[in-house]
């Protein structure tokens, strides 16, 4: 491929699924010779790393205002329930910064939380630059809501949002829908669906339902996420060396929706009562951020090991664990599962958004019944009684060589760069 610049436009560098996404997928192209950077709309501290757009001391508390802002108004409009929701109040025009100028290739990654309203977007269009746009939740496509559950209100035009305290036909989610509405009539971009139920999703919506979806899935360092000795693991971590480990992530409190804690805190009272599990000989490790004020209580020992930023150790974590359990009821394509599988730990989920994309049933892990605790409780007993938990750590770490790798993603994105430059040359 001819010497190209491709930016990637995130929120944040590296925070949360999305921008960890967005840096593993921009390392990945570095790898395969491609001038690739980051440019992100606001750092929590200095990052030579990425191209930050709210550089300086005005720009920075000025755009840490605007988010501040927008979770208030968040509160103030929506219902206490734990379902994120964005309202593109504030915002900034980047089309005419020199970063984005310069480059060939402009791809959109999360753009929330105070940076790209739909008339940013749109003045992209002055840019004449391509453009692509990975969605890594359903925000771009709904009224404001980033998790759908069951709502089907984007398969029209929103309104009467089920989050909203004030819901009616005119309400907030029609009036922000009809504000991407206008943007994306007057702007063409390729989409990126991570996942094929995104992908499934995004053709329901009348918002982008007729847009062509390319479905990639994200990417990791799997030299980085690899399998280490399952006990020098748990000697380095601290934590027990003879019990079967059940690892999880993110565990916030027993209330939180999204991430589905109460489910795994059934299963596990299932194993206990049903004397699949011992408590005595089992142990739940969770990392991640987590409610202190109110943490859950488990039927087996449980251990915090808090939030984890460095790769290397969170690598040792999913090799020290036997089962990376994640009760999840609507994920994209979420890097933990892909993580564990490649660190040779199998994973058992709910069948939900992505995950079947990387968890091949009753072969590299176990997907239960949606929202059935005794299901995800089954999957557990099923890695439990394994006859060869060997040949199972095995195939959870070839699966993702084989589809996940960042070679195989690196090239599926080039091409659509290829082609988009190719385009753009014979308009010109």
């Amino acid at each position: 491929m001819t010497e190209v610049k491709v930016l990637h436009i995130n929120t944040y560098p590296a925070n949360g699924g999305a921008g960890r996404a967005c840096s593993r997928l921009n390392l990945a192209l570095k790898k395969k010779g491609i001038d690739s950077e980051i440019a992100v709309n606001f750092t929590f501290s200095e990052n030579k790393e990425v191209y930050n757009f709210s550089d300086g001391f005005f720009n920075h508390w000025f755009t840490a205002a605007g988010i501040v802002l927008e979770g208030l108004i968040a509160k103030l409009l929506l219902k206490p329930l734990k379902i994120p929701f964005s309202f593109p109040v504030w915002g900034k025009n980047i089309s005419q910064k020199k970063v984005v100028k310069q480059a060939d290739i402009i791809h959109l990654h999360w753009i929330n939380h105070a940076f790209l309203r739909p008339q940013d977007l749109q003045k992209l269009k002055n840019t004449g630059k391509p453009i692509v746009w990975t969605f890594h939740d359903s925000n771009a496509f709904t009224g404001g809501c980033h998790v759908r559950y069951t709502c089907d209100h984007f398969e029209n035009e929103c309104g009467n949002c089920p989050v909203l305290k004030n819901s009616n036909q005119n309400d907030w989610s029609h009036k922000i829908w009809l504000s991407k509405q206008k943007a994306y009539s007057d702007l063409n971009f390729e989409i990126i669906a991570p996942s094929n139920w995104m992908a499934q999703s995004i053709g329901r919506s009348k918002l982008l339902g007729d847009r062509n979806v390319h479905v990639i899935p994200n990417t990791l360092d799997t030299a980085k996420f690899k399998p280490h000795d399952k006990i020098e693991a748990r000697k380095k971590l601290g934590v027990s060396i003879d019990k079967f480990l059940i690892m999880s992530g993110f565990m916030p409190s027993r209330k939180d929706l999204h991430k589905g804690t109460p489910y795994l805190i059934e299963a596990l009272n299932i194993l206990v009562n049903k004397h699949a599990i011992d408590p005595c000989h089992a142990e739940l490790i969770v990392f991640g951020n987590r409610d202190a004020n109110n943490v859950p209580e488990f039927s087996i020992p449980a251990t915090f090991l808090g939030t984890i930023s460095d790769d290397e150790k969170l690598a040792l974590c999913y090799s020290a664990a036997d089962v990376f359990v994640t009760p999840s009821l609507e994920d994209n394509l979420p890097n933990t599962v892909m993580e564990s599988l490649s660190c040779g730990t199998p994973v058992v989920a709910f069948t939900t958004g992505g995950i079947p994309d990387m968890v091949e049933h009753r072969k590299n892990g176990y997907l239960a019944q949606y929202k059935s605790s005794e299901d995800l409780a089954n999957g557990i007993k099923w890695v439990i009684e394994h006859p060869d938990r060997l040949a199972l750590n095995t195939e959870s770490r070839k699966s993702v060589l084989d589809n996940f790798s960042e070679h195989i993603i690196a090239e599926r994105h080039m091409l659509i760069y290829k082609k988009l430059l190719q385009n753009s040359n014979s308009d010109i």
